[in-house]
């Protein structure tokens, strides 16, 4: 769903990078204020796992493939605010290190996926939490809440693809939102496996989110990130995602320019690998890596200070 350079006009990008910069500045305050150092690890694993997640497309209905946003899994990990920072660092770095979206496409990218989709999906998960005890609520709302953090997120791209002229908002609509009720179901069955996998191993960082130590569930965490990456990204389903096949369909793909800067591993491809499964491994391990040390970074900078005393 990542929106590239082309597709939108400069007010319409504009409008959205504005609305994206003002919910980043909401999150960064609320997470500065909430997110305790025992918690930076979780924070920096969610993002790493949600950047390899993002690469493994899955096949789909009708030729299309679809992939994870991680949303609800961040949502439900590290709570609505600081999950707005994991997906934010996400995109970013999607954008800039693997051409992945267009950079004056950013903040709408930013608006649908790193703000509009982990907000919806806490809020939309919120009932079943509290009518189903435990961690049956919980899986049931991340289940819930992914699928609704899937569908509304395209809504916001129709829409954005609509303001800006590239497609009329009654094809592009139904177009956008049909194809991902599927990968939105997707999704949701995705993060509650993920969240019961956590909890059969680590309970308390399900249970109540983010709550106590992660460090040594995050060496864990990291070597299945990088299995991923290494072995099952340079499979994942080459089929076109839902934004590209609805663009092909509508008839404004060609509307795409080119990267505004160059990248240095377009397509997940690490440059000079003969072959392509090799050079999307090793971009995939290496962007993870990269970004358990952004997101860790980042978290150690926002985490309040420990209390004198506090163990």
């Amino acid at each position: 769903m990542h929106i590239p350079d082309g597709f939108l006009d400069l007010p319409t990008a504009t409008g959205a990078a504005v609305l994206a910069a003002g919910g980043v500045a909401v999150a960064l305050r609320e997470t500065r204020r909430r997110l305790e150092p025992r918690q930076v690890p979780l924070m920096a694993l969610t993002a790493t796992f949600v950047f390899v997640a993002q690469m493994l497309n899955f096949p789909v209905a009708a030729g299309t493939s679809g992939h994870l946003i991680g949303a609800a899994l961040a949502a439900a990990l590290v709570g609505p605010a600081a999950a707005v920072l994991v997906l934010t660092t996400v995109v970013v770095v999607q954008c800039l290190v693997f051409a992945d979206g267009g950079l004056l496409a950013l903040g709408a990218n930013l608006l649908n996926m790193a703000l509009l989709a982990p907000v919806a999906a806490w809020a939309a998960g919120l009932p079943l939490r509290r009518t189903l005890p435990g961690l049956a609520g919980r899986l049931a709302g991340a289940t819930f809440g992914g699928w609704v953090a899937v569908v509304l997120a395209a809504a916001a791209c129709a829409g954005e693809l609509a303001l800006a002229g590239a497609a009329p908002w009654r094809t592009v609509a139904p177009a956008m939102i049909g194809v991902h009720l599927l990968i939105g179901a997707g999704e949701g069955v995705i993060t509650a496996l993920v969240l019961a996998a956590i909890a059969r191993a680590r309970p308390e960082l399900v249970t109540a989110a983010g709550a106590g130590s992660a460090r040594r569930f995050l060496r864990t965490g990291v070597l299945v990130a990088l299995a991923l990456a290494l072995f099952a990204a340079p499979f994942a389903s080459s089929l076109p995602d839902g934004l590209e096949a609805v663009a092909e369909r509508l008839g404004f793909a060609a509307l795409e320019q080119p990267a505004a800067l160059p990248a240095p591993a377009p397509d997940y491809a690490l440059p000079g690998l003969a072959s392509p499964l090799a050079a999307t491994a090793a971009a995939g391990v290496l962007g993870a890596l990269g970004m358990l040390g952004v997101a860790l970074l980042l978290g150690r900078a926002l985490a309040r200070p420990r209390e004198a005393g506090s163990a």
